[in-house]
């Protein structure tokens, strides 16, 4: 295995790309359609032509055709074979790879065990489900020994539980082999929920490289902001351990359950993406479920970003812009406000 190395990557999209990823590291691309993450996988692969130099595990790799680049390469359109059998398209790699016939039978079973597909060994493509094929196609990717692996928006076909459950087992697989990946998304939920680092890319530039709480909670310029949404941030006025990896705090007014183990919490952050708001009572517990008013609405693109008065805080909220129709919010209403448990985080003193 080994880590890879961008210096100062040209070409018609990428402008002076400079990368360092480690060995073994699952490495997010994160940005908006036509920011140049695809491209920068295809200068990896040595599929684009471009400027500057690529190395992989430290050795230069400019002059290495893509078929001796040792890159495994997960494409949205899986393209799997329809006239092959799961156990014949994992294998297609190693038989053009001529490897023996026994070692390509170990390699299949280990593939068809480790995605966990036994069982799907004899059916074809078309007789698999979505999330089926995506297992297929990454063990198809996987087969030949790669020393990095790519995976092009390998999910965003599928719907949000079936993905959710499957980026989780990408991580898992991921790690169980050790292999240096590198993740293109959109979708910032995906980014922060998988990737060891993630790089926020726009117009053809890496705007900024970090961990995800580096990303999203300390956006270094405009452009990640803008993409991200900066998160609400409260400061903890006091606060109780309730037990089981449950702390209740207090804010603005506002008493707040919080998953957290550890020191005592200063702040307590949230995605405007993650506060839920409705002109109706929510159904489910009462849990973090509060009355604010909207004091402002912004429609943007495809979301609506809208200020919540709640407590004495000054809450930014984001939601589809579709819904803000159906919900016919205004300046002025009374509307509930769900702080969701899960997407809260917290920063300990």
């Amino acid at each position: 295995m080994g880590g890879i190395e961008l210096r100062s990557i040209d070409n018609f999209i990428c402008r002076d790309i400079n990368l360092t990823i480690a060995d073994g590291e699952l490495f997010v691309l994160l940005g908006p359609t036509g920011a140049g993450k695809t491209t920068v996988l295809n200068v990896i692969a040595g599929l684009v032509a471009y400027k500057g130099s690529v190395f992989l595990k430290g050795d230069p790799v400019d002059r290495v055709p893509t078929s001796r680049r040792g890159v495994g390469y997960l494409f949205q359109e899986l393209a799997l074979f329809p006239h092959l059998t799961v156990t014949a398209n994992i294998d297609y790699g190693l038989k053009v790879k001529r490897y023996a016939g026994p070692d390509r039978t170990a390699r299949v079973r280990q593939l068809l065990t480790l995605m966990k597909i036994e069982h799907l060994a004899a059916r074809y493509p078309q007789d698999l489900s979505g999330g089926e094929r995506q297992r297929v196609a990454l063990a198809r990717a996987l087969a030949p020994f790669p020393e990095v692996l790519h995976l092009d928006e390998p999910l965003s076909s599928l719907d949000f539980g079936t993905s959710r459950y499957l980026r989780m087992e990408f991580q898992r697989v991921q790690r169980e082999m050790g292999i240096t990946t590198i993740y293109v998304t959109h979708n910032q939920r995906e980014a922060e929920e998988i990737a060891d680092r993630i790089a926020v890319m726009d117009q053809g530039v890496v705007q900024q490289v970090g961990t995800p709480d580096e990303i999203f909670f300390n956006p270094r310029n405009g452009r990640v902001s803008e993409f991200l949404g900066s998160p609400n941030i409260l400061p903890c006025e006091h606060c109780r351990d309730l037990g089981h990896g449950l702390v209740e705090i207090r804010t603005g007014g506002l008493t707040i359950v919080v998953p957290h183990e550890g020191p005592p919490i200063e702040i307590v952050s949230v995605s405007p993406r993650d506060i839920y708001v409705s002109p109706t009572s929510p159904p489910g517990p009462a849990l973090n479920r509060f009355k604010g008013v909207v004091t402002d609405i912004i429609p943007s693109g495809l979301a609506t970003r809208m200020t919540l008065r709640v407590g004495t805080h000054s809450l930014i909220a984001e939601i589809p812009s579709e819904a803000t129709g159906v919900l016919d919010l205004s300046v002025g209403m009374e509307v509930f406000v769900k702080l969701k448990l899960k997407w809260l985080k917290t920063f300990p003193k």
